[in-house]
């Protein structure tokens, strides 16, 4: 994978001849100024694409600059439906209440699939007792009843060590958050509350790999960066249909719908509105062109050539609204379908 900047440290803004420091959990928010063209926010897990994106479209287009910021895909959309940024980085699909927002503040958008993530369960470097979970084990780690209860890795599996178990994942303004605790647990937001949480992803890389009883997930991409420090721990759904015994979150395992139910599409979000100005236009264009190679580039999965088509369709036609109807519960969720039967209609 190319290095790009360094995610911890700087690069979380992207602005001609300026940076933008890391301070926090948020460590930039994106806000239209005189010397940021465009403005993009959001899901910390689709920010190194948009940061890939927006760093190659600056070289090519030297008189535009674009901020990218990172508040989590909740925290984006509040943005978003607010009429503050041009485009917001989701990690799922915007929910019902934010469209009720944005019909209410007279917000129009385009919903613009980009790649696919696997959702990456990893624990400490020299945990040398677990190699893969099910998603039973996962549920009993994480269900709301479990707090308190759950406690050491023993609790999980019988021959698991008597070690205390700790806990790190995204907040609840994730959209990460909000898929994992729908495909795993069952109930979107349902989640144990005794965790170390943070919309920052290297918030959790720290902990997890600073601590041998930790386990924590977040999207593959970081894992990709951060695999030295990690260990990625393979699933088992236990659906004879989707393959025999754990699988591991990568491309071919994604690509042939093996790694569920982690697996999901990652999106962008354009206010229509903001497409007035060739500025957002031409790096709308730029993105879908080059996306592509640029997601495989910081570590996540490429759509098939024949989807992106139809979301480049979608995107010249300028399709407003959602997929999804509103609704989030998009586990298994085939974009290939869902795209088809939006062009038949």
């Amino acid at each position: 994978m190319k290095q790009r900047t360094n995610l911890t440290t700087l690069g979380l803004s992207i602005l001609l001849g300026t940076s933008c420091l890391v301070t926090g959990a948020n460590p930039c928010e994106a806000s239209p100024s005189a010397a940021a063209n465009v403005t993009v926010d959001g899901s910390s897990t689709v920010f190194p694409i948009s940061e890939a994106v927006a760093e190659e479209f600056q070289r090519a287009n030297k008189g535009i600059g674009v901020t990218v910021g990172v508040s989590g895909t909740g925290g984006g959309f509040k943005k978003f439906v607010a009429g503050e940024v041009d485009i917001v980085d989701a990690s799922r699909p915007i929910k019902a209440s934010e469209i009720e927002l944005a019909q209410k503040n007279g917000i129009a958008f385009i919903e613009l699939p980009i790649a696919y993530d696997a959702l990456s369960i990893v624990v400490n470097k020299k945990n040398t007792w677990v190699d893969s979970l099910t998603t039973a084990e996962l549920k009993k780690i994480w269900a709301p009843e479990s707090q308190g209860k759950v406690m050491k890795w023993s609790d999980i599996r019988a021959g698991f060590p008597d070690k205390p178990l700790h806990l790190f994942g995204p907040g609840t303004d994730s959209g990460t958050f909000d898929y994992f605790t729908d495909a795993i647990v069952g109930k979107e937001d349902a989640s144990r509350g005794d965790y170390t949480s943070s919309e920052d992803d290297n918030v959790i890389v720290t902990g997890v790999s600073g601590d041998e009883g930790a386990l924590g997930y977040f999207g593959v991409a970081f894992y990709e960066a951060n695999k030295s420090k990690l260990k990625v721990v393979a699933i088992d759904d236990e659906k004879p249909e989707n393959g025999a015994g754990p699988q591991a979150p990568t491309t071919e395992n994604v690509a042939q719908s093996l790694y569920s139910p982690l697996s999901r599409p990652l999106f962008i979000y354009v206010r229509t509105e903001s497409l007035n100005r060739p500025e957002v236009a031409q790096f709308v264009s730029f993105y879908l062109s080059n996306v592509s190679s640029l997601s495989s580039e910081v570590g996540y999965i490429p759509l098939p050539d024949s989807v992106y088509a139809k979301v480049q369709g979608r995107y010249t036609a300028k399709v407003a609204g959602t997929l999804f109807e509103g609704k989030t519960t998009k586990v298994g969720t085939t974009l290939e379908q869902l795209l088809q039967s939006a062009t038949k209609g």
